[in-house]
């Protein structure tokens, strides 16, 4: 009795078709990726501008170490002129500077603009402020000043 059926060996042809993804299949998969792109990208870069006024927020409270620091060693805070460059290098008129205060020079903000420092200030006897992602004065969001102590 004869089989009814008959065996055949996969040829190269057929190997390389159940091998391989089809144009279809590969497109669906790019539009996944691209939508998950999409919903968590924003999500992701918004966390960056979050964590950048947390860092101005952190360098702002050093600041105001050192500069407690400073003033119980010279008996009163830098002038306005000095600025926050007082806490690194001697001003002229502080005899019983005994610094730095800062172990690096003053950094800039974490967008790269310069903090600034007031005195006497709004808040309290100083004020040392970022004016935030536009360097402007005023704004909301990432563009907001960080004002301290």
């Amino acid at each position: 009795m004869k089989p009814s059926f008959t065996f055949r060996a996969p040829t190269a042809s057929s190997t390389i078709r159940q091998r391989g993804f089809t144009l279809l299949e590969l497109l669906v998969v790019i539009v996944i990726i691209g939508l998950l792109a999409s919903y968590v990208g924003p999500k992701y870069f918004a966390q960056v501008g979050k964590s950048k006024t947390t860092v101005a927020r952190s360098q702002i409270d050093a600041f105001s170490k050192a500069l407690d620091a400073y003033r119980i060693d010279v008996g009163s805070l830098p002038s306005q002129e000095d600025g926050l460059a007082a806490l690194v290098t001697r001003p002229s008129n502080a005899p019983a500077w005994n610094g730095p205060y800062l172990s690096k020079d003053v950094p800039s903000d974490p967008w790269g603009h310069p903090y600034v420092f007031h005195i006497p200030g709004v808040k309290g006897d100083y004020d040392i402020t970022s004016y935030g992602k536009d360097g402007q004065p005023g704004g909301t969001g990432e563009d907001a000043d960080v004002v301290g102590p």
